[in-house]
């Protein structure tokens, strides 16, 4: 027999269980926002759940955030700068089915609590007031909106950058990260090389890295592209590196995984995570290919 469950108990279920389906299918990572959007599409909610808090967000989209917190310290789900990703532990809790995945992950936010010795960590329950807003967890909600804000923002920038600029970007951030970058293609047809990297100027130590970059929106790179750019990797310390700012297709990606050549591949979120890491590093004029801004304010308390 099913237990019964709050209403808000049950938009938490329905939420979470769906936000981690839907990261199975896509390969185990996806931009939170991204989630969201696909899960609005994939849940009935019903009036009440789609009623707007007077701070203007969405019931649903808050009880979410809010039990997203379950998954992380149930170790189901790994949170990174505004990107979800499923964990092995998240994939086998899936198959026990909608209402004992809630469980088990409402139980393993317990665990982590009873594991904490601190008077100044409070139990967390929801906690609605007279107009329903959450009150508890409130600071890891906020860190939550933030970081899918900020990733929201750098997106949308780069997706409005040329391919040429998209190339460029990508450059700057090899230089970023020790590269030099003797070739960099010019406009018109590069023979499925855009950029060549090196750790030395002369080319002489490995690895020796060969890139491919498609900025393209809304289509994904294939297998034969992937292919394209594992063909010409024909020397001892070649090194390929696909950069898509339209992500990789689930069958582009085993191909690269199962290559018997190095592949890595670069989508969208792992670009900006690279950007955010190594931007210290960048020229200032390479900086200006994406400008960041660091903010500095008190994080919630971690396990």
């Amino acid at each position: 027999m099913k237990e019964k469950l709050s209403p808000s108990s049950t938009i938490g279920m329905k939420t979470t269980f769906a936000a981690l389906s839907i990261l199975k299918e896509n390969g185990g990572e996806m931009a939170a926002a991204d989630v969201y959007e696909r899960i609005a599409k994939r849940v009935h909610f019903d009036e009440w759940a789609l009623q707007t808090y007077s701070s203007g967000a969405i019931r649903w989209r808050s009880m979410l955030s809010f039990y997203s917190i379950d998954l992380v310290k149930a170790g189901f789900l790994l949170k990174r700068k505004g990107v979800w990703v499923l964990t092995p532990e998240g994939d086998k809790a899936l198959s026990k089915g909608e209402q004992a995945f809630f469980k088990a992950a409402t139980e393993g936010y317990r665990t982590w609590k009873a594991s904490k010795n601190n008077d100044q960590v409070e139990v967390a329950q929801e906690v609605e007031n007279g107009e329903g807003e959450i009150e508890s967890r409130a600071d890891e909600m906020r860190l939550d909106e933030i970081e899918a804000l900020a990733l929201d923002g750098l997106k949308s920038h780069i997706q409005a950058l040329g391919p040429y600029e998209f190339q460029d970007l990508a450059a700057a951030l090899l230089r970023g990260m020790g590269y030099y970058t003797p070739f960099i293609a010019p406009q018109g047809k590069d023979g499925g090389m855009d950029i060549v990297a090196y750790r030395d100027p002369l080319g002489t130590l490995a690895p020796r890295i060969k890139i491919q970059i498609k900025h393209r929106l809304n289509t994904t790179a294939s297998v034969p592209e992937i292919r394209q750019l594992m063909g010409i990797l024909q020397k001892d310390g070649d090194v390929g590196i696909f950069i898509s700012s339209g992500g990789f297709t689930s069958d582009a990606k085993s191909a690269a995984r199962g290559a018997n050549v190095h592949v890595e591949l670069i989508d969208l979120e792992r670009l900006i995570s690279l950007w955010r890491e190594f931007y210290h590093k960048l020229t200032d004029e390479d900086k200006n290919r994406l400008p960041l801004l660091p903010i500095y304010f008190v994080a919630p308390q971690k396990a």
